[in-house]
């Protein structure tokens, strides 16, 4: 159950994408506002997972969790019903905050539940299986749901799995908090959370405008001033919402680092190959959608094949074989041109990447909540998280950026497909090279003892 609902929090990150043509046509949206039907989504999630971790661990994973899926399924009606565009950006954002008071709890729940290393290591290559294939099928549901019903079904789907989480779930997992009485760091929640909200505002509105504007400038310089407000208040406080202990764990750090890497690569991927796939190679949006699915089937067989090369190769070299495996997956996929097949063109990138993906994900989550304990576990999942938000909002603002401005600067001298093709083509090789800085990254500095 708990997956389950992880599934519906991350399949929201992506399942607006195709739709987002068939939203603007029903209620109206600007070019700038449509932007805002994805990005208050990864504003609202990335920004409050600090905190609602954290408020996990104090006042109750499960009364987190609950309280999350709750505000996330009202959300979603809200979305689902909207008739002016404020409405609709409205949801978006309610329902991101839904899912930062869920999404942590619910991986803290799971870590608590299994707490022998391998089992837990199972249960964690589940979920992070899982909430990549999420990631995936929102593009595939989007796709069938909005060529061949309507674009609120998208939202509307999400009912079910909230009533049925918020019904089912006290019966099948105790609460949990922590066990040594302690006040939220207000002054902390307040530098840390605003840092977040600025940090991934400014990359949003980078995205859109480019990187001189002040709307941009502003929000990632005030980011820096609260992030280091936030690393001087949590260093001299006895009740730090992020103590800095937490951060210098070294597999921890390490697999933070390498995930925010991890993340912007195939945020960014996702976003683009669906743009190609519809403007560059003619497919529709069903059609597109489609074309997804053995994305998933990678993925699947990627989590099987993840516990067993952990335990072949160890977890260092188990995550240096994934990282280079998917990133020489987006280097075959960015050879993907117009004219080009499906089966010749865009099939053999995406297996390789997902394969890569799908044995990446659950290793790198076990890495990630390596030593929490039931005092921090809600803390570790909300890192995690926001970690993968912030990645993937640098991700989509920053290369498909790059892969707009290469395409602009070809437009002139080559056809508008060519051009368009080559942008593709440069951000993917973007995107195999951060994975490739992740790989050395863990080579070099993953203990030996955590391998």
């Amino acid at each position: 159950m708990l997956c389950l609902v992880q599934f519906m929090l991350v399949l929201d990150d992506t399942v607006v994408s195709v739709a987002l043509p068939s939203v603007r046509d029903d209620l109206g949206f600007g070019a700038s506002g449509l932007a805002w039907v994805v990005n208050a989504y990864f504003l609202a999630f990335g920004g409050l997972l600090l905190l609602f971790g954290r408020a996990a661990d104090l006042l109750g994973r499960r009364r987190v969790f609950l309280g999350g899926v709750a505000l996330f399924g009202a959300a979603s009606l809200v979305c689902g019903l909207a008739q002016e565009p404020w409405q609709l950006v409205a949801g978006r954002f309610a329902q991101g905050a839904g899912a930062a008071m869920a999404s942590p709890a619910a991986l803290s729940l799971i870590t608590l539940l299994y707490p022998g290393t391998e089992e837990r290591a199972k249960a964690l290559g589940i979920w992070g299986g899982i909430a990549g294939l999420g990631g995936t099928l929102g593009l595939v549901i989007s796709g069938a749901l909005t060529g061949l019903a309507s674009w609120r079904w998208i939202f509307l789907i999400n009912l079910p799995v909230a009533v049925l989480a918020v019904a089912l779930l006290p019966r099948l997992v105790a609460e949990s908090r922590a066990t040594r009485k302690a006040r939220l760091d207000v002054p902390g929640a307040v530098l840390g959370t605003g840092a977040v909200l600025s940090l991934v505002y400014g990359l949003l509105r980078a995205g859109e405008s480019g990187g001189d504007d002040v709307a941009v400038v502003g929000p990632l310089l005030l980011s820096i001033v609260l992030i280091v407000a936030f690393l001087a208040v949590e260093s001299r406080t006895t009740e730090p919402l992020v103590p800095l202990s937490f951060l210098a764990h070294r597999a921890r750090a390490v697999a933070t680092s390498t995930t925010l890497l991890f993340s912007a690569a195939f945020y960014a991927m996702a976003f683009l190959l669906m743009i190609h796939l519809q403007t560059v190679l003619g497919y529709g949006p069903l059609e597109a959608g489609l074309a997804y699915l053995p994305y998933g089937a990678g993925i699947l067989a990627g989590m099987w094949l993840s516990s067993r090369a952990v335990i072949r190769l160890g977890m260092r070299w188990a995550l240096v074989v994934s990282f280079l495996i998917s990133s020489a997956g987006l280097l075959l996929l960015s050879g993907a041109a117009p004219g080009d097949g499906y089966a010749s063109g865009v099939l053999p990138g995406m297996l390789v990447t997902s394969l890569g993906c799908g044995l990446s994900l659950p290793a790198l989550t076990v890495a990630a909540v390596t030593d929490t304990t039931g005092e921090n576990a809600g803390l570790g999942s909300a890192v995690l998280s926001c970690v993968q938000q912030v990645g993937g909002a640098v991700g989509v603002a920053v290369l498909v950026t790059l892969a707009a401005h290469r395409s602009d600067s070809l437009a002139g001298s080559t056809g508008p497909m060519v051009a368009a093709t080559e942008g593709f083509s440069f951000a993917l090789s973007v995107a195999a090279a951060l994975l490739a800085l992740g790989a050395a990254v863990i080579a070099t500095l993953l203990r030996n003892r955590h391998s």
